[in-house]
């Protein structure tokens, strides 16, 4: 029986491997890197057995390309992170069932996002089907009633006076005549940050920080947000302690 959730990295370069292997031991001890491999055929010798959790995946290795691996299965049960040094693959990654994909060398940040949204959709996966925690939904309430939404499906929260935005993973959004103040406090523990007095976002679906006085961020909705300037230094701190 697993007591640990399972990695596997497969990547060309040895330094790339070992690189992965240490930020996941120092960065998230409840994974366990439990193979790694740096060819096509040794990967899928290994999936053929085996399906861990979480599966590291260079676009580019010593004998083809990731997508000649995955075309191999039917389909794969692990959440896979793709590892690039080339941005245009990114949209091929997507199509192939990408959890996310991260571009060389790899940001110590982004990999910290990338992995806990990983995270987050194992820990949906494992709860029983058909049964929702309360403790991971919200309930908006709207002009025909209420809306339940599962906060992971949260991207950002913006607040206009008496009223808050909610922007989802689907591309709606929801507009409640609440302050955006009275749902902070109830969110900041599933990772959210209020980075500036109109943006509440989820940590989740950060992709990117732009340097600045404060900074911006862009989220996965491709919006660009200001982070206020006596918001910056938390803000950072908080993504180097991302859990």
């Amino acid at each position: 029986m697993k007591t640990k959730i399972q990695a596997c990295i497969i990547d060309d370069e040895q330094d790339g491997r070992d690189y992965i292997a240490l930020l996941l031991k120092n960065e998230f001890p409840e994974i366990q890197t439990v193979f790694q491999a740096s060819s096509v055929e040794e990967a899928y010798i290994y999936l053929t057995k085996n399906s861990p959790d979480i599966l590291f995946l260079d676009v580019q290795l010593q004998d083809g390309t990731a997508f000649d691996l995955l075309s191999k299965f039917r389909e794969i049960d692990s959440r896979i992170i793709f590892i690039t040094a080339f941005e245009n693959f990114a949209i091929q990654a997507i199509k192939n069932g990408a959890a996310d994909y991260l571009l060389k060398p790899i940001k110590k940040i982004d990999f910290i996002i990338a992995v806990n949204k990983v995270l987050e959709t194992i820990k949906k996966s494992k709860s029983q089907p058909g049964i929702s925690s309360s403790e991971n939904k919200i309930s908006l309430p709207t002009l025909q009633g209420f809306k339940l939404t599962n906060i992971s499906d949260i991207i950002r929260c913006e607040a206009d006076s008496s009223y808050t935005t909610f922007y989802l993973t689907d591309k709606t959004k929801v507009i409640v005549s609440k302050t955006l103040h009275e749902f902070e406090e109830h969110l900041t523990k599933y990772n959210f940050f209020r980075i500036h007095h109109k943006h509440l976002i989820n940590l989740f679906h950060l992709k990117e920080y732009i340097k600045g006085k404060g900074g911006q961020v862009v989220m996965a909705d491709h919006s660009v947000l200001d982070v206020s300037v006596r918001k910056k230094n938390d803000f950072l701190n908080k993504i180097e302690n991302l859990d």
